[in-house]
């Protein structure tokens, strides 16, 4: 009965996936900014570095209390904070809300050699009033698999390019889904690539970047929501760019399970 409650809460009165402004989702190649406020979801992830807050990763808001992002943004010992509402990171929005945070769960199997199970909660230290600038992404049902060519979106505030400036303007980037049977061919990631994860891009053109981490992969449904079916996880040491080498995000339909056992228990 608690699992159901959450699930219905996370689809709440406001409407999972739907924003009030909707993105301009086009088939550029390569970044852009995205529309103010139309991935509501989105959200900052800062660390306080000896009182200055600095963004760190991306992250989604999944509820009104609750954050997913990955397992390799957390570091202990830091004091991080949850922004959300934000377009600009370096002007003052009036949309913005600043929030605290109550836990951080990181899950218990993270391995950072190989990179597995790179996903975490966040609880925020109260919950946030939805409305047009701040609302939940939908999750995706159990085990679910988007077809090759899939068009999603990454969004966040990472890296224009590699070596370069981490962006001010929320960006946004067509990222189609690679499906595991290319994405783990050897000239690929080959066997780098788990099936719990999943590969959007590598075009060459456009990937995730650093700063992007922790960041959702943005997946339209058939009824015309937005659901978070990626965590940026890792990509090409090389570039942010390479071809053959796509963006690789936790495949969040993999841990439904154990997203709503925390989300329950915390």
């Amino acid at each position: 009965m608690k699992l159901l409650v959450l699930a219905l809460f996370i689809a709440g009165a406001y409407g999972c996936g739907l924003p009030t402004f909707r993105p301009v989702v086009t088939r550029v190649v390569g970044g852009e900014d995205a529309r103010p406020n139309s991935w509501p979801w989105q959200i900052s992830l800062q660390y306080n570095n000896q009182g200055e807050w600095r963004h760190t990763c991306g992250g989604t808001l999944i509820s009104n209390q609750w954050v997913l992002t990955a397992a390799h943004c957390i570091s202990s010992g830091r004091e991080y904070r949850v922004v959300m509402g934000k377009h600009n990171l370096v002007e003052t929005e009036e949309s913005a809300v600043f929030m605290g945070t109550a836990n951080i769960i990181v899950h218990e199997q993270w391995n950072a050699f190989f990179i597995r199970n790179d996903i975490a909660l966040i609880k925020m230290a109260s919950p946030v009033t939805f409305g047009n600038s701040i609302s939940a992404a939908c999750v995706p049902a159990a085990d679910s698999i988007l077809a090759n060519n899939y068009p999603c979106y990454v969004t966040g505030w990472g890296r224009l390019y590699t070596g370069g400036p981490i962006a001010d303007i929320l960006q946004q980037a067509l990222l189609p889904v690679v499906d595991h049977a290319t994405c783990t061919k050897s000239d690929w990631w080959g066997s780098q690539v788990k099936d719990t994860m999943v590969c959007a891009g590598g075009d060459g053109v456009v990937s995730g970047c650093n700063g992007d981490s922790g960041g959702p992969l943005n997946c339209q449904n058939s009824a015309g929501a937005w659901e978070v079916h990626g965590i940026v996880s890792f990509g090409s040491g090389l570039s942010c760019n390479f071809p053959k080498k796509p963006t690789v995000f936790t495949r969040v339909s993999a841990y439904i399970d154990w997203i709503n056992s925390k989300m329950v228990s915390y």
